[in-house]
């Protein structure tokens, strides 16, 4: 495989809202990417115990999935404070996610915001040490989508896909479309960090939310299936060697 480049990097702090985009980051061996789905908002007891933190499915709290309208909101969480920051129709919604009273502002706010589609009191989440909000017991610590392979969808769905649907933490160009599919069990390099990449990544219907407009305007899951004959786009992948990357580094596979 010819080499690729990292293009951009995101984070996508509190589970199915905004993506933050990164001018570097710091990623360590054997540890989440960091600041990604360190919160959810669920809808309805689900039951995690924070005590005791296990896997929910993405149903538990409100995601692009079945809450498209959450796309309407613009936020933004800082990453030293832990203020989040809703901009919705009616204005900016501040809330400290560290405490109760920020907590309950944000979870007032969402309520009134989601009506009818909360399904009971919404309440934010906070991912213990070792835990992140992911939608996969199989996934990994690291996700990446290839953008030739976005482009290719594209054309065969003759309508603009942004990458940004698909919610992964590296964006990369260079390599064919789809060749990130064949990497499964593979060691990629990029700078000093070292990925083995662990799984292809399924997608959901997530992916038919227009992350600007918030409108449901595109079957990315239809289009995938009758392109390529199956749903996967991009790979998740374990950090083996951490180290910091930035937009411009070389992408290479090891042999």
């Amino acid at each position: 495989m010819s080499p690729a480049s990292l293009v951009s990097i995101h984070r996508y702090p509190v589970k199915g809202f905004s993506a933050e985009t990164l001018a570097d980051v710091e990623l360590e061996a054997g540890r989440f990417f960091p600041g990604d789905r360190l919160y959810a908002v669920e809808n309805g007891p689900s039951g995690f115990d924070p005590d005791a933190p296990a896997y929910k499915d993405k149903t538990s709290f409100l995601v692009l999935m079945r809450n498209a309208r959450i796309a309407a909101l613009k936020t933004h969480l800082d990453p030293d404070s832990h203020v989040f920051s809703l901009n919705g129709p009616d204005g900016v919604v501040t809330g400290d996610l560290r405490t109760a009273e920020g907590r309950a502002t944000v979870e007032t706010f969402l309520t009134a915001f989601m009506g009818e589609a909360a399904r009971g009191p919404l309440k934010v989440l906070t991912a213990p040490e070792g835990h992140r909000f992911t939608d996969s017991l199989r996934s990994g610590f690291v996700s990446l989508v290839n953008l030739a392979s976005v482009r290719d969808l594209e054309a065969r769905m003759g309508a603009p896909v942004d990458p940004i649907r698909f919610r992964m933490n590296l964006h990369l160009d260079g390599w064919a479309p789809g060749a990130e599919l064949d990497l499964v069990g593979r060691t990629l390099a990029i700078g000093p960090v070292r990925l083995k990449v662990l799984k292809r990544t399924e997608r959901c219907a997530a992916t038919s939310v227009n992350p600007d407009t918030a409108e449901r305007d595109l079957n990315v899951v239809k289009g995938l299936h009758t392109a390529y004959g199956h749903t996967d786009c991009g790979v998740y992948a374990k950090v083996l060697t951490g180290g910091r990357i930035a937009p411009g580094d070389a992408v290479t596979l090891e042999a």
